[in-house]
């Protein structure tokens, strides 16, 4: 099956901005390279790809936040940074991935403990192809999205500049079912590496006292997504796909708000899978075929870092004739708002449970 792992995405590029006006305080970058070695997760249809322990290097490059913008404070002064990762599945058919990522690292238990985050694009070396590398289900594509997951206890400075860190390391990559086959990769390990720190001063951090009332009547949204993906049935045909959504959001706070909302989803790979599938089960005579349009409605959360939010939305379908997926699904992705707050872009990953259904580019209107 499909991983809905992404993670997550390209968008978060963008992530690092502000309007606020920066008071001049210590610049202050370091640099990690980690070593991992473990497993890649087992899961149907992928056993045979599993043949050794795949091992790996990701380097960052990770600049520290102080609070010059008020969405550091609230979240623990995290670090911003890029990485280069590179991964040897040990299994001939899968090859290897080397990757670009964007990431976050936050901080827990006295900046002693870092939970990272990143997502962005890998080269895979060896992705399915029919006649040479039909073994290969998890990766359709050369370029693919990624995502990594860290949980890392680090100590910094225990030689001069340089310090140590140790921990466990999730990485997944799929091309999001723009392709088919495309059942994605998960790999977990546990990871040892060296920190190097580029600035020998004291961390200071600013602390302002946020006034503002972040809080918000209920506003109204109206979307638009699309992008290509194909069936599950390799071959069938890379198809176009619309969303068109209309929600109201609320604003609690700083940080959080709802959604409540309905979508038409218009997926036009549905129109001839629905037709393979009844001539696949032998119903050959058949003229007339359900519905492929699907109506959805779904409940969301927005998560506010700057300029950009996190997005998790759980939808349920009131209309889908073809009964092709499962009622439930999910959507999870960034949002980026402009200098204009009521304009803002989106990329999203909807899914059915595990299996990923579609990745989504959108822009948006709120009023």
């Amino acid at each position: 099956m499909k991983n809905t792992l992404l993670y997550f995405f390209l968008f978060s590029l963008s992530a690092i901005s502000s309007q606020e006006k920066k008071p001049k305080t210590v610049k202050s970058t370091y640099f990690q390279l980690d070593y991992f070695y473990g497993n890649i997760l087992s899961q149907d249809g992928v056993k045979h790809l599993i043949s050794g322990h795949p091992k790996g290097l990701l380097l960052s490059w990770n600049k520290r936040t102080f609070g010059e913008q008020l969405w550091e404070q609230n979240f623990n002064y995290p670090d911003v940074g890029f990485s280069f990762g590179y991964q040897d599945f040990e299994n001939k058919y899968l090859g290897k991935l080397y990757a670009l990522y964007t990431h976050y690292n936050f901080y827990f238990l006295k900046r002693n403990l870092i939970f990272s985050t990143g997502t962005g694009v890998a080269y895979s070396t060896n992705p399915y192809d029919k006649i040479t590398n039909n073994k290969n289900v998890s990766l359709a594509t050369h370029i693919n999205s990624t995502s990594f997951f860290k949980l890392l206890y680090q100590r910094e400075h225990l030689f001069q500049n340089i310090g140590v860190q140790a921990g466990f390391t999730f990485i997944h990559a799929s091309n999001a079912s723009i392709k088919a086959p495309n059942r994605g990769i998960n790999t977990w390990g546990v990871n040892l590496g060296l920190n190097y720190d580029l600035n020998n001063k004291p961390q200071k951090f600013i602390r302002k006292i946020d006034t503002v009332n972040y809080r918000e009547p209920i506003r109204f949204n109206a979307s638009f997504l699309t992008g290509v993906n194909e069936s599950d049935h390799i071959g069938t045909g890379i198809k176009p796909f619309i969303i068109l959504s209309f929600f109201a959001d609320k604003r609690l706070n700083r940080k959080n708000a709802i959604q409540f909302g309905t979508e038409l989803n218009l997926h036009y790979y549905l129109k001839d899978y629905i037709k393979f599938q009844y001539v696949f089960n032998g119903d050959v005579e058949r003229t007339n075929f359900p519905d492929w349009k699907r109506i959805g409605l779904f409940v969301g959360h927005e998560l506010f870092i700057n300029k950009t939010s996190f997005i998790t939305q759980l939808g349920y379908y009131v209309y889908s004739p073809a009964i092709l997926n499962e009622g439930i699904y999910e959507r999870i992705g960034f949002k980026r708002y402009f200098n204009n707050p009521s304009y803002y872009a989106s990329i999203t990953l909807k899914a059915h449970f595990v299996n990923a259904e579609s990745l989504e580019f959108g822009i948006g209107y709120r009023f």
